[in-house]
């Protein structure tokens, strides 16, 4: 396993920067890996990512904070800092389309998203083949319209105790409550759209797309905020279609999208290469 640091960097674009991080990594034994870099000139914003090997690094991570912040200040950072070896745990939303769920578990079961799923929440039973399968943990929870607000409460009931960091809404076709989105907030739920947003939005997107005659379809993943489909956007893909696809066939090409969208988009939140600003996201691939 990778033992690795993350540095996650958002301030006002000036000189020096990169100097003082690269410098301060140096003098504190670290190799710099990868190190990729953003300016907003709109804005005047530096953004950046900066990774290092933790093999020799000199700092006691549990002291870094105090060792950086004198960098910190001087240029008015905000920042993060991350470890390769923490596995970030993620709890998986699913209703009755099952693809992108099966796609998540297959991927992490192959180790490419380095998480823990301890659990996965739906309410719909017919996905049990797939938990059994990878042999995660299944709650069944139906949600009907008058038991919606008990419905969530037993979710975060189930979610607590297990330190969820990360819930991924895998074609969860219910709405959530601004309550329960608050308590995972700022940009802890990532939710796929079976559009490509802000086209289509709300229910049968790919009906509404045969209907319009579009030649592309696509769709978005966004992290969840209060305002419905309205999040900071983390990827979105097209494929192409023509007259002589149907319904059927548009629905299969846009399942076949969701399940890349999603899983780009969880794997890059795993893996600490989203730094946010405003309604923006910059994805240091």
């Amino acid at each position: 396993m990778k033992n690795s640091a993350i540095l996650l960097v958002n301030c006002p674009d000036q000189k020096g920067i990169n100097a003082a991080i690269a410098d301060f990594i140096f003098r504190a034994d670290g190799n710099i890996l990868h190190a990729d870099e953003h300016q907003d000139h709109e804005r005047s914003l530096f953004l950046m990512r900066v990774e290092w090997d933790l093999n020799g690094f000199k700092i006691d991570m549990r002291e870094f904070a105090k060792r950086f912040q004198p960098i910190a200040g001087r240029f008015q950072m905000e920042w993060r800092i991350a470890l390769s070896a923490n596995r970030p745990r993620v709890a998986i939303f699913v209703s009755g389309h099952d693809h992108c769920l099966a796609d998540l578990l297959y991927r992490h079961e192959t180790g490419e998203l380095a998480c823990e799923i301890p659990i996965v929440i739906s309410n719909h039973p017919d996905v049990k083949r797939w938990t059994d399968f990878y042999h995660v943990p299944l709650h069944v929870i139906p949600v009907a319209p008058d038991n919606k607000p008990d419905a969530e409460r037993q979710q975060l009931e189930l979610l607590r105790p297990l330190g969820i960091d990360l819930i991924v809404l895998a074609r969860y076709m219910q709405i959530l409550s601004p309550d329960f989105i608050r308590e995972y907030l700022p940009n802890r739920i990532i939710n796929i759209h079976h559009s490509f947003l802000p086209a289509f939005v709300g229910g049968r997107p790919h009906h509404q797309a045969f209907e319009r005659g579009v030649k592309l379809i696509g769709a978005t993943s966004h992290y969840v905020t209060e305002a419905l489909d309205d999040g900071p956007i983390i990827e979105q893909d097209v494929v192409r279609i023509s007259h002589r696809d149907t319904v059927e066939d548009l629905v299969q090409k846009g399942r076949d999208l969701e399940k890349v969208v999603l899983s780009r988009a969880v794997r890059w939140h795993i893996e600490n290469r989203i730094l946010l600003y405003g309604n923006k996201t910059v994805i240091f691939d």
